[in-house]
């Protein structure tokens, strides 16, 4: 297991729900290929939603650019 993969079971564990923004968003940027880094950018806006975070529109302009979010 990374230490990224520890760092996101920990957040979750501690329901640390705008913690997991930034993971999820580190283990896009993180990801080997482009349907891994689109499930942990999902899971990412996902969670800003849920929290009101100020990344949520740069989230959501980053999926529609990459065709993962309609307009």
């Amino acid at each position: 297991m990374s230490e990224l993969d520890a760092r996101l079971l920990a957040a979750h564990a501690a329901r640390d729900h705008r913690a997991l923004v930034g993971l999820y968003l580190e283990a896009a940027e993180a990801a080997n290929n482009p349907e891994a880094a689109g499930f942990y950018l999902t899971h990412a806006y996902i969670f800003a939603l849920e929290q009101n975070h100020p990344a949520a529109p740069d989230l959501r302009a980053r999926l529609i650019s990459e065709g993962r979010e309609p307009a």
